[in-house]
């Protein structure tokens, strides 16, 4: 028994500088594909359902977001505390259930939303990709991606035979998700109609001054999520996506591809992912200082 506890430990591998999540995932700009994974997730009937009754986005979206971001973060700069971290997310949510209106009882730890949540995450990188990157964004690189993506499945407890093994899996088993599990949730029409409205927990006071600057970030996070969607999704929630409005992504990413290069690294990072690429560079002048030491 306890031989088998550490083979399957051993295949729980964590990410330092040189992966790819390690260099792109903590960049600020990595967030605009955070949206349209959310809107894949709730789309999800028993995801829906739970985040529906149970979830706090609609009364403090801002400390769910950022407490998402966190733990994402966490997830892929953290070392051993990303496993910590898998650990306690399987712990919170084990108890998590909610009925739905036919009576149909959905358990947030559930092995097919369970591992639809991580999954979403690689198909929202590469639709970002496409108006981000994508002079990037070859089937060698999403092919390192996806690799990446399965060692984060297991940091986060995904069983095994639920991780599509190649990309060419999971680009059939996603297809099939959207055809035939996903719904038009009202979550998801929500999370839209949310965006460029001030939170409802902001202070009476401050919401007129507030209001202008919601109306231009939502509407931008709009036009990103609508657009990373793919379209089978987007059709099922009714959502329309015309030319101008393509042109339109294109041009922000264009901008945002070329000035995120540009920034301090302390500006395009978020905070864990700079302090953890910070203490890497320590490591590494450290490991450097001990192995040239006069002997």
């Amino acid at each position: 028994m306890g031989g088998q506890v550490v083979a399957e430990r051993a295949e729980v591998r964590t990410f330092g500088p040189g992966s790819v999540l390690w260099e792109e995932f903590g960049l600020w700009t990595s967030a605009f594909a955070g949206q349209s994974a959310f809107l894949l997730q709730v789309m999800h009937p028993s995801i829906g359902t739970v985040v529906d009754q149970l979830s706090s986005f609609r009364r403090d979206p801002v400390g769910r977001a950022r407490r998402s971001f966190a733990s994402v973060q966490t997830w892929i700069y953290g070392g051993e505390t990303a496993i910590a971290e898998g650990r306690r997310l399987r712990e919170m949510h084990k108890d998590l259930k909610a009925v739905d209106e036919s009576g149909t009882t959905h358990h947030a730890l559930a092995g097919e939303p369970w591992a639809w949540v991580h999954l979403t995450g690689f198909q929202a990188a590469a639709s970002a990709a496409r108006y981000f990157a994508p002079d990037k964004w070859t089937d060698e690189y999403a092919d390192r991606v996806y690799a990446e993506f399965l060692d984060l499945g297991r940091i986060l407890q995904v069983p095994e035979r639920l991780l599509p093994p190649t990309v060419a899996d999971y680009r059939a088993y996603f297809d099939h998700m959207v055809e035939d599990v996903l719904v038009d949730h009202r979550v998801a029409h929500d999370v839209l109609d949310m965006m460029d409205k001030v939170p409802p927990n902001v202070p009476r006071a401050l919401r007129p001054a507030l209001a202008p600057l919601h109306r231009g970030v939502g509407s931008l996070g709009r036009l990103v999520a609508t657009g990373t969607l793919p379209p089978a999704a987007r059709d099922k929630l009714g959502l329309s996506w015309t030319p101008a409005e393509d042109r339109a992504l294109k041009a922000v990413g264009r901008v945002i591809s070329r000035t995120t290069p540009l920034l301090p690294e302390r500006v395009s990072y978020m905070p864990i992912a700079y302090r953890a690429r910070e203490a890497a560079r320590a490591n590494a002048r450290l490991a450097d200082a001990l192995a040239h030491r006069p002997l």
